[in-house]
């Protein structure tokens, strides 16, 4: 099998720190990296890259929940299930009591933000998991009687 490589792109094999490879494009240079799913992609230099080596870059999420909605500073590399207990202390539910959204779906406690394409002054939905609010209200509703367990009565 032939390899045809074309004048205005040629690779080079050249490898810089931190899994970085490079390859020169009608003079200017693209640098790739290799994200932490396995997808190599071309580096992107902006605003939030530019400050100093090994800085982790802050985001702002607005969470809204039924009632209201919280601001939040979390880090961009940080998963959803880190974000639900930050919210935990802010709305009294528990981390597996809430479900949250982005971009019509709902996400995994270990899928990381900048993963999915959460950015700056991006807004997540966060509900309460229905099973678990409806088993709060049976709870709090039913009492049992003394001396027989298996019967109760809603009061």
């Amino acid at each position: 099998m032939m390899k045809l490589r074309s004048k205005r792109f040629s690779r080079s094999n050249t490898k810089l720190a931190g899994g970085v490879s490079t390859a020169a494009v009608g003079g200017g240079e693209i640098k790739w990296e290799l994200r932490p799913g396995g997808m190599l992609v071309q580096k992107r230099e902006s605003r939030e890259n530019a400050g100093a080596g090994g800085e982790e870059t802050m985001i702002t999420i607005r969470v809204s929940t039924v009632s209201k909605w919280h601001d939040l500073s979390i880090q961009a590399t940080s998963t959803f299930g880190e974000l639900k207990i930050l919210l935990s202390i802010l709305t009294k539910l528990k981390p597996h009591e809430q479900r949250l959204l982005f971009k019509g779906k709902e996400r995994d406690d270990d899928e990381h933000l900048h993963m999915v394409g959460v950015r700056d002054k991006d807004k997540v939905l966060m509900l309460e998991d229905p099973a678990i609010k409806e088993g709060k209200l049976l709870g709090s509703t039913r009492t049992r009687v003394i001396g027989d367990p298996y019967c109760t009565i809603s009061v």
